[in-house]
């Protein structure tokens, strides 16, 4: 009987051991098969952008223009200033060539994130002036500001984002009264526009000590701050001139700024691209083609970008990917090497 009993549970023993050693070899097969599909899955979705990439001609190592506004006003006094008229105009040549505004912060920061075959454009206000943005007293941009004329032909082009960036000195929009500088400051932030540096008393810091330089940009960014809650993302040197020491421009006493913008004369190179200096980004002015501006302004630089369509940013719709042509690949700043998308 013991001999039987014993026969009987080496059986059971030998089956069970069989059994066990058979769902484990299972559950390892089925283990390698999801890995497989998975890895399938994952190839079939990158080929799907690479392919969706390629038909809209993604590129986006290619150029960003970053457009320089000063005033808006019926009757300009400088050849910085626009007429209601001109900037409605140039708004209106923007959303014809497939434009759709980002803000300076999302350019530095890299995250561009417009529709499929879209190029990005950034709009920068200088010296915050009344005539970019003055409320009424509903609370609302009185009419032909900056602001008013830039949601009106938003509202007339969806998709075209009323967004843009003001960098700001002590004379904030007319404003002295910290309650009035307050609420200016906080309705471009709670209507999705970008608030930047551009020092407190606009002198050239080309001239100024380390000392003035980190107290000229300290103390506007600490006011910004205390007034908004906003720590500017970057900065527009006044006069478009470096400080002696750059990265002082950069990085200082109540501020820091992942990027700083000139004051021309090209398009600014993606920031993927090894092209990008963070401490000098250029800007071009927003002008006609007239003396220098034949070739270094607004209207020049656009129909350069449209006769070289395979020079400027054209986005693939897609945050998690920098997508371009195969041979742009020597170009791709290393810090994006996981993000890229060749086709």
């Amino acid at each position: 009987m013991r001999l039987r009993i014993a026969s009987g549970v080496g059986l059971v023993a030998v089956a069970a051991i069989v059994a066990g050693c058979g769902s484990q070899a299972d559950t390892a097969k089925q283990a390698a098969t999801a890995k497989a599909n998975a890895a399938l899955k994952l190839k079939q979705a990158r080929a799907a952008k690479v392919a969706a990439a390629a038909k809209v001609k993604a590129n986006e190592l290619g150029q960003i223009p970053v457009l320089m506004f000063h005033r808006i006003i019926p009757n300009p006094g400088t050849n910085d200033d626009r007429t209601p008229q001109q900037f409605r105009a140039d708004l209106e040549r923007l959303v014809k060539d497939g434009y759709v505004p980002i803000t300076a912060s999302e350019l530095v920061t890299g995250k561009i994130g417009i529709p499929a075959g879209k190029h990005p454009v950034v709009l920068t206000f200088d010296d915050s002036s009344p005539s970019q943005l003055t409320l009424t007293g509903t609370g609302e941009p009185a009419p032909d500001t900056a602001v008013a004329i830039l949601r009106e032909v938003a509202a007339k082009n969806p998709g075209f984002r009323p967004v843009a960036t003001f960098y700001v000195t002590r004379d904030m929009f007319g404003k002295s009264v910290p309650e009035e500088q307050a609420q200016m400051l906080l309705w471009l932030k709670n209507n999705g526009f970008d608030i930047g540096n551009h020092t407190r008393d606009h002198h050239d810091l080309r001239t100024r000590s380390e000392k003035e330089v980190s107290e000229q940009i300290g103390s506007i960014a600490k006011q910004i701050d205390d007034l908004s809650k906003i720590k500017p993302d970057s900065i527009a040197l006044p006069y478009g001139n470096q400080p002696r020491k750059k990265r002082l421009a950069a990085e200082g006493k109540n501020y820091h700024h992942a990027g700083v913008f000139l004051a021309g004369y090209t398009p600014a190179p993606s920031p993927f691209s090894k092209a990008f200096d963070p401490l000098g980004i250029p800007r071009i002015k927003a002008m006609e083609k007239k003396g220098d501006c034949a070739q270094f302004c607004s209207i020049a630089w656009l129909d350069w970008l449209k006769a070289n369509p395979d020079m400027r940013y054209t986005s693939d719709g897609d945050l998690s990917t920098v997508a371009y042509p195969k041979f742009k690949n020597p170009y791709l700043r290393p810090a994006f090497a996981k993000w890229n998308l060749q086709y």
